[in-house]
C-alpha cells in the first residue's frame, strides 16, 4: 500500500512542501530580523542577497555532481542541507553570521531547484507538464499558507522569538528529506548528458531566463525591504501579505498552468510582462502603505505565469539536454542576481524609485523578447525570427 504512493509525482509533491516550509520562515522574517537584531541597512541587505545568489550562479556545477550522485539522491541531499541552513539562521544574529547561514541555506535551495526542474521535465509528458507544474506551485503555496498562518499566530499571539521559528521550519524540511530517502529510484526516460550543454538554438530561452532573474531579484530583495524600512511593516504584517499571495497561488496556480497549455507560452508571457511593467512603475512612486501592499500582492499573482518559460524549453529541447540545461539556466538566471542586489543596494541609498524603474526596464526587455516565441514551439521551430548563427547549434 505504501509503495503505491511512492511515485515520481509524490516525490515532487513532498519536495515541493519542504522548500516553501523552510523558505517561508526565512523570507518572511529576514528583513525584520536583519534590521532589528543585526542593524542592517540597504547596503548589508544588498550584500547578503548577492551572496545568497552565488550558489544559484554556480548551479551549472550540478552536472558534475550527478557524475557521482543520482539526480534523485542529489535532490534529497540538497533538501537536507537547506533545512540545516534555515535551522541555524536565528542563532547567528550578526552581519557575518547572517551571511554564512544565508549561503548555507542557499546552496541546498538552488541545487534542489535545479534538480527539481530537471526531474520534472524528465518525468512529466509535454501534455501534462503545464498542469502538473501548476499543481506543484499550488502545493507549495498551500504549505506556505500554513507556514505563514502559523508564523502570524506565534508572532502576534505567543510572541515567539525568531530563532525558534527558524529552527522549527528548518527541522520540518530536514524531516521531509528523511522521508524522501525512502522512495525508490525512478529512472529517466532518456539518458542525460553529463557535461555542460550550451546550444545556440536555445538562445531565446537563455535570454528570457536571464531577464527573469534580473527582474525578479529586484522585486524580491527591495520590495519587501521597502515595506519594512519605509512603511514600517512588522514581521506579522509581512507574513500576512505572503499569506494572501500564497492563497491566490493555491487556488489558481494549477488552473493557470492548464490555461497556459491552452493559449500558448507567448500569450502567457506577454500578459505577465505587461502587468509587471505597471507594477514596477507604480512601486517606484508609491507613497501609501496600503497601495504598496496591493502592488506586492499583484506582483505575486503573475508568478505562476513563469511556468511558460519552462514549458517553452521542454517543447524545443533535445530530451537528453534537460539535466545539463537546468543547471545552465539557473546559472544564467543568477548572473544578474549576484550583481544586482549589491549594486542596487548603493543606488537604494540615494533613490528608491530608481531601483524599481530599472526593474520596469528589465520587464520591458522581457516583453520584447517574448514576442519571438512561436505559437507552436518545437525543435526546429524555436523562434519566430530565425537567426542564422542559431540554426545549427
Amino acid at each position: 500500500m505504501v509503495e503505491r504512493f511512492r511515485t515520481p509525482i509524490a516525490f515532487l509533491v513532498l519536495a515541493s512542501i519542504a522548500m516553501p516550509l523552510g523558505f517561508a520562515a526565512w523570507q518572511a522574517l529576514l528583513n525584520n530580523f536583519a534590521i532589528e537584531q543585526a542593524a542592517f541597512t540597504g547596503r548589508e541587505i544588498g550584500i547578503l542577497q548577492s551572496l545568497r545568489e552565488i550558489p544559484g550562479f554556480l548551479a551549472f556545477t550540478a552536472v558534475f555532481v550527478i557524475l557521482i550522485l543520482r539526480e534523485q539522491t542529489f535532490a534529497v541531499v540538497s533538501v537536507l542541507l537547506f533545512g540545516i541552513g534555515v535551522s541555524l539562521t536565528g542563532f547567528f544574529p550578526s552581519e557575518y553570521g547572517l551571511y554564512f547561514t544565508a549561503v548555507l541555506m542557499s546552496i541546498g535551495f538552488h541545487y534542489f531547484e535545479t534538480i527539481r526542474q530537471s526531474l520534472s521535465l524528465q518525468w512529466l509528458t509535454k501534455e501534462e507538464a503545464p498542469r502538473i507544474l501548476g499543481r506543484l506551485i499550488a502545493v507549495g503555496s498551500a504549505t506556505s499558507l500554513v507556514a505563514f498562518g502559523a508564523m502570524y499566530l506565534v508572532l502576534e499571539v505567543f510572541e515567539l522569538a525568531y530563532h525558534w521559528i527558524y529552527l522549527a521550519a528548518g527541522a520540518g524540511a530536514v524531516a521531509i528529506a528523511v522521508v524522501l530517502c525512502g522512495f525508490p529510484h525512478f529512472p529517466s526516460k532518456t539518458p542525460q548528458r553529463k557535461e555542460i550543454v550550451l546550444r545556440s538554438r536555445y538562445w531565446l530561452y537563455y535570454s528570457l531566463t536571464f531577464l527573469s532573474g534580473a527582474r525578479r531579484q529586484i522585486f524580491v530583495v527591495f520590495a519587501g525591504f521597502l515595506m519594512v524600512e519605509k512603511f514600517g511593516y512588522s514581521a506579522a504584517n509581512i507574513a500576512a501579505l505572503f499569506l494572501i499571495n500564497h492563497l491566490f497561488n493555491f487556488l489558481f496556480a494549477e488552473r493557470i498552468g492548464a490555461w497556459i497549455g491552452r493559449i500558448g507560452e507567448r500569450h502567457a508571457l506577454t500578459l505577465e510582462y505587461v502587468g509587471l511593467i505597471g507594477v514596477f512603475v507604480a512601486y517606484a512612486f508609491v507613497e501609501n502603505a496600503y497601495l504598496a501592499a496591493g502592488l506586492y500582492v499583484v506582483d505575486h499573482m503573475f508568478f505562476a505565469l513563469a511556468i511558460a518559460i519552462k514549458t517553452y524549453f521542454q517543447k524545443i529541447a533535445d530530451p537528453a539536454d534537460i539535466a545539463s540545461t537546468a543547471g545552465v539556466s539557473f546559472t544564467i538566471n543568477h548572473i544578474a542576481a549576484v550583481v544586482i542586489p549589491f549594486v542596487l543596494g548603493f543606488v537604494w541609498l540615494n533613490s528608491h524609485a530608481a531601483v524599481f524603474l530599472i526593474g520596469a526596464a528589465f520587464a520591458l526587455c522581457s516583453l520584447v523578447a517574448s514576442q519571438n516565441v512561436p505559437s507552436r514551439p518545437r525543435a526546429g521551430n524555436e523562434t519566430v525570427v530565425n537567426l542564422g548563427w542559431a540554426r545549427a547549434g
